[in-house]
């Protein structure tokens, strides 16, 4: 299990663009790797690669619906909307409420290097929406409303912590 630092609101890479990958090789299947075991250890249920301090467009989500992890994401169409609250792991302790779209269908690589496209509503296509922007340098912060700090251990059943 490799498990590397997330980087916290004032590090740079989290306000720059992320390089596009060329293709899925053993570094960027390390990557996913270390951003899987990274987001689980967290806790979290998303976590984009310059969270952990590398530029690179790649992210892993679960939600409780199983392990996705992408490459060269791409938000292709999205329709609806919702708000809800949101948390991030590189902002801890802060939440706020996020317009996002309920549907969404996002196109990227796999972990093999195949061209998946992916169709999500609801927390799903929330996490994916979070993470891609993390790949734009874009914090949820920067889109909610009602910042706040978040609540206590006690009312964690209330927020959806990305």
């Amino acid at each position: 299990m490799a498990l590397v630092d997330i980087c916290r609101l004032g590090d740079p890479i989290l306000r720059q663009k992320a390089e596009s990958v060329p293709k899925v090789s053993q570094k960027i299947k390390d990557l996913l790797t270390d951003l899987t075991d990274t987001m689980y250890a967290a806790p979290g249920v998303g976590l984009a690669a310059p969270q952990i301090g590398v530029s690179k467009r790649v992210i892993v989500i679960d939600v409780g619906e199983g392990l996705l992890q992408l490459v060269n994401p791409v938000l292709l169409s999205q329709s609806g909307n919702e708000i809800a609250t949101e948390g991030c792991l590189s902002i801890p302790g802060i939440v706020g409420d996020v317009n996002r779209a309920t549907e969404v269908v996002v196109r990227g690589l796999n972990n093999k290097g195949r061209r998946i496209e992916i169709r999500a509503s609801g927390f799903l296509a929330r996490a994916l929406q979070h993470e891609i922007d993390h790949l734009e340098g874009i914090l949820f912060i920067d889109k909610a409303t009602n910042i706040r700090e978040a609540p206590g251990e006690e009312d964690d059943s209330k927020k959806e912590e990305i």
